[in-house]
This record gives structure tokens, sequence and C-alpha cells, in this order.
């Protein structure tokens, strides 16, 4: 008896523990919203892209401005058996060689995006030491040299980095703002999930009360023959499906739950308790508006764009390499050597430097032509691919704002069906507990309501997926009148509304 209480007493508490645990939060949409663009993985996975653009755009930029680089050999020490010449013996011998270097140099790069060319200017100083018989020991400089290098008629890839990159980088901004939109929608999405899942959970309960307060009125009525006995035992059916259907909403309802919980990345026991917006006020979406809109700001529209450039860009790059190619290197300085250290800046000696290469294919068997029409074709393939991708965006965006406008008139039927179907329940229900009313019409006017309950919702979700919708194909706030990336901050991949 003593284990029974005991038992008794730890289960007690260690249900009060977990009551304590289970946290409760009380949620609108606008604050769910708000929530998973603040802490969802989503979100995370949103902004951490972003980033990785923003850095890519950043090292484009750097690659722009003069880099200033130290090469430095500080040590390199020779010893080995070498062969050499010995000129009064008139015959090869080998002979014992030690040496030590030391080198070391800055040079200046700057890349010129117009002509493809890079100018540069390097100073260095170089240190050699040989021991054995003959030691000697010499210094050698470069104080100053100007020099410019580029391929004359080859391809210029800097050019295309000027074209691609800042187009690469808006799409990536704009990117991020129809991320956080489609967060939005996943939001909305599970709100309206759960509830409904909490509205059909709430009608399973009542129905529950209903059908076992139904069914004692029935017991009182067979007792004095005022209903047959199958009308009973539909009475009784009635509270028996009531009770299953409600284990079954109740399992759904903590289903739900735990998604929008793990979506919001909270606590997964957290118990949450929902607030269902108001009607929305009217609002009309110009369909030219939301197209131009679209064709500004849709990012998988500026992709499409880059993706035509980049083909392009392999095109050139092909063409020219399939021709002869030549370089020029030129460059102006002075150097010096000596045998002192002080002395290797004395009176530096200019040097010249005039370089020209070429190189012709003579014979490649067709290799260099395939890989041009290979990417004439695919440039071809991308720029209809682009052009159906593009109408169908542009579809997309009709369809979306006809729903929505659609699912405006929806939501006030909806709201007047849920309101007369309570009422046709009500006075349903007590029509059949004064006698006025049969089972069949009981039961189907308790259909009929929690067929309203889920047309209103489902009419209310509609509507803010599909506002949510336009908002991430246009990136454009159609109730305040600003685009989207207005309200955003993009410095450092910080995200403020």
């Amino acid at each position: 008896m003593k284990k029974l209480v005991y038992l008794i007493i730890g289960g007690l508490l260690v249900g009060m523990g977990t009551l304590q645990a289970q946290k409760h939060l009380k949620l609108d949409l606008m604050r769910t919203i708000e929530m998973a663009n603040d802490s969802s993985l989503a979100a995370f996975r949103a902004q951490n892209m972003y980033l990785s653009g923003y850095w890519e755009y950043r090292t484009y930029k750097a690659n722009r401005l003069p880099s200033l680089t130290l090469n430095a050999t500080p040590a390199q020490y020779y010893r080995d058996i070498t062969r050499r010449y010995d000129s009064q013996q008139d015959l090869d011998i080998y002979r014992t060689q030690q040496s030590f270097y030391a080198t070391g140099g800055l040079s200046v790069r700057q890349n010129f995006d117009l002509t493809g060319g890079t100018f540069y200017l390097q100073s260095d100083l170089g240190y050699m030491r040989n021991f054995g018989d003959n030691a000697t020991t010499q210094f050698t400089s470069i104080p100053i040299r100007l020099g410019y290098s580029q391929s004359l008629i080859g391809y210029n890839a800097f050019k295309w980095e000027r074209r691609i990159e800042p187009l690469k980088y808006e799409r990536v901004k704009k990117e991020f703002i129809y991320n956080v939109e489609q967060v939005s929608e996943q939001a909305t999405s599970f709100f309206f999930n759960l509830a409904m899942a909490q509205a059909e959970y709430d009608l399973a309960k009542e129905n529950v009360t209903t059908s076992d307060t139904l069914y004692h009125i029935g017991e009182q009525k067979y007792k004095i023959a005022a209903i047959s006995q199958a009308d009973l035992l539909t009475l009784k059916l009635d509270l028996v499906n009531a009770r299953n259907t409600l284990k079954n909403k109740e399992s759904e309802l903590k289903r739900a739950m735990f998604s929008l919980a793990s979506f919001l990345n909270i606590d997964k026991n957290t118990v949450i308790e929902l607030e269902l917006p108001a009607r929305p006020r009217e609002l009309f979406i110009p369909i030219e508006k939301a197209l131009e809109c679209s064709r500004n700001n849709n990012p998988q529209l500026l992709e499409l764009k880059q993706n035509i450039l980049e083909a392009q860009r392999e095109v050139d790059r092909t063409k020219k390499e399939s021709r002869f190619n030549a370089s020029l290197d030129v460059s102006v300085g002075f150097n010096q050597v000596a045998d002192r250290l002080k002395d290797v800046y004395k009176n530096p000696l200019q040097q010249d430097l005039v370089s020209i290469s070429v190189s012709v294919p003579l014979v490649d068997w067709g290799v260099r032509k395939g890989k041009y029409n290979m990417a004439r074709n695919n440039l071809n393939v991308v720029e209809i691919s682009a052009k159906q991708d593009e109408v169908s965006i542009e579809e997309e965006v009709i369809m979306t704002v006809n729903d929505f406008h659609i699912q405006q008139q929806l939501i006030n039927s909806a709201e007047e069906a849920l309101d007369l179907s309570i009422m046709a329940y009500d006075e349903t229900r007590e029509r059949f507990i004064i006698g006025k009313a049969d089972i069949s019409s009981l039961t189907l006017s308790l259909n009929r309501q929690q067929q309203a309950q889920q047309n209103y919702i489902s009419a209310l979700q509609n509507y803010w997926q599909n506002y949510y919708k336009i908002r991430r194909l246009t990136l454009f706030d159609f109730v305040s009148g600003i685009p989207l990336e207005k309200l955003f901050d993009y410095n450092g991949g910080h995200l403020i509304r």
C-alpha cells in the first residue's frame, strides 16, 4: 500500500514538473512572421547566403584597387657537386659548389579594366655569397621598375567582371529580400495549419460536450417513448464518434504546434495559443503595377540576365582563344650590382624591357572551333530559356494577383457563412431538445458549422499567403507603396525593418 502511495505521489510530482517546464506563448500572425524572420533556421540560411554574395562582391571591388605584395626568399643555401668546363685543361671536371642567397622585394599592381592589362611597380634587393677558394659577396638591386603588361587581342576578363559582378550583387541583395518574404510565406502556412488544427480541436471538444448532453436528453426521451431505440443508439454512436474524433484532433493539434515551434526555432514543448487575424481591409493591386515591379525587382529575372551575360562571356572567350594570341610586356627602371650594400644604390643603370610574344595555333583538329560553336549554341539555349522563364514568372504574378482579389471576396462570404451556420446549429439544437427536429437535421447542421469554420480559416490562409507571395514576386509593399529594399540595410548583412 505504501508503495502505491509513493508511486502516486511521484507521478504527481513528475506531472507538476512537466507542467512547469512547458512554456505558454500567445501569437498573432504578424508576431509569428517577425519571430520567423528573426530566429528561424530558414532566416539564418537566407542571411548567410546573402553574406556569401556580399563578400564575393567585396572581393571583386578589392581586386579593382592597387595591391601591395612582399615577395621574399630570406634564405636559400646550396651545397652540391656540379660539372664545370676547365679551359686550361680543355675538359669538363666536377667541382664542389657552396652558396647562399637571399632576396626580397615589394610590388604594387593595378588592374586596368578598359584594356584588360596590368600596371606594376617593383623594387627588389638581392644578396649572394659564394664559399670556397673564390669566395665572393655581391648585392644586386632594382630600386624601381615601372611596367605594363597585357594581352593584345586576347580575352579581357576584367571587362566582363565589370559587367557581371555588379549585376550579381544586385541579384544577391534582392534574393535576400525574396528569401525573407518566402520565410514569411512559410510562417503563414505553419500559423494557419495550427489555427485550423486548433479550431477543429475546439469544435471536436464542443461536439463531445453537445453529444453527451444530447445523449442524456435522449435517454430521458426514450424513457417516455418520445424517441425510438434506434434514435437513442444513434445518439450514443454520435457520442462515441465524437470522443474518437477529439482524440485524433488532439494528436493533430500537437503535431501542428510542434511543427510551428520547430520552424520558429523555439522550445518544442511550448504551448502556443493563436489569435486569428481580423478581416483584412480591401486592397486593390493593379496587375500592370505588379508586373512592372516584378520586372524591376524579381531576382529570378536578374539571374536570367546574369546567365545571358555569362554565356556571352564564354562565347567571347572561346572566340578569341580560337585565334592567335599576342601579349605585350613593357617596363623601364634601374638596376645595379655591387660588392657592398651601401654601393648597390649608387649610380644605378637604366633597365629597359620590351617583350612581345605570339602564340599561333597551327593544328588542333578543330578543338578550339568546337568549343566556340558549343559556347554559341549554349548562348542560344540560355536566351530561349530566359524568355520562357520570363513568361512563366509574369503568368505567376498575374494569377497570384487575381487569386488575391478573389480571396478578398471569399473571406467576406466565408465569414457570413460561418455566422449563419452557428445560428442555424444553435436553432436546430434547441428545436431538437424540444422535439421539433430529428437527429439527421442536427447532424447535418453540425457538419455545416464545422465546414464553414474550415472554409473561413482556409480563406484567411489563402489571402495572406497570396499577399506575401505577391510581395515575394514583386519585392514591393503595396500597402505602404514603397519597394521592400528600402526596408533593409545591406551593410554587413544586417537585416532591419
